[in-house]
C-alpha cells in the first residue's frame, strides 16, 4: 500500500519574516560579541578601558546603546509599523548594518568574520523580503476571485 502525502506550504506574512530575520540577526550578533570575552586581546583592550579604536566612555557606550537598540526595536515595529514605513526602514537600516558588520569584521578571527557573514546574509534577507513586499491585490480583482470560487 503506497500513500502520497502532500503537505500545504503556508503563506508568511512578511512582516513575520522580518521579524524573525532581525531576532535571529541579534542572536548570532551577541554571540559573536560574548565569544571575544574568552580572547585574551579582548580582554587586555577592556582593562585597558579601549575597544578597538575606541575609549570605553559615557559616549561610546550611549552610542553602542542606539546601536543595539536599533535593531531590538526592529523586531517589534516590523510587525506594527504602517507598511511604507517598516518597507524603507527595514531596506535602510538593514543595508548600514550590513555595512557596519562587514566592517568590523576586517582583520578579525575566522569566528568573528563567520559570524559577521551570517549576520550580513540575515541583513540581506531582511532587505529582500522587505523590498520585494507582495502588492496589495486590488477591489476588483478580489471581487472577481470570490466571484470565481462561488460560482466554482
Amino acid at each position: 500500500m503506497s500513500s502520497t502525502s502532500t503537505y500545504r506550504d503556508s503563506w508568511i506574512n512578511p512582516r513575520l519574516k522580518i521579524s524573525a530575520l532581525w531576532v535571529s540577526m541579534l542572536f548570532v550578533f551577541v554571540y559573536v560579541d560574548l565569544f571575544g570575552l574568552y580572547r585574551a586581546d579582548v580582554r587586555a583592550d577592556l582593562e585597558a578601558g579601549k575597544i578597538s579604536a575606541f575609549s570605553i566612555g559615557q559616549g561610546y557606550l550611549l552610542g553602542v546603546i542606539v546601536y543595539v537598540a536599533l535593531p531590538s526595536l526592529m523586531v517589534f515595529l516590523s510587525l506594527v509599523l504602517p507598511v511604507k514605513i517598516t518597507r524603507t526602514a527595514n531596506i535602510v537600516l538593514a543595508v548600514l548594518y550590513a555595512v557596519t558588520v562587514a566592517g568590523s569584521a576586517i582583520g578579525e578571527w575566522s569566528y568573528y568574520i563567520l559570524g559577521s557573514a551570517i549576520e550580513v546574509a540575515l541583513l540581506a534577507g531582511i532587505a529582500y523580503y522587505a523590498w520585494t513586499w507582495p502588492k496589495a491585490v486590488s477591489e476588483s480583482a478580489s471581487t472577481t476571485h470570490e466571484a470565481r470560487v462561488r460560482a466554482g
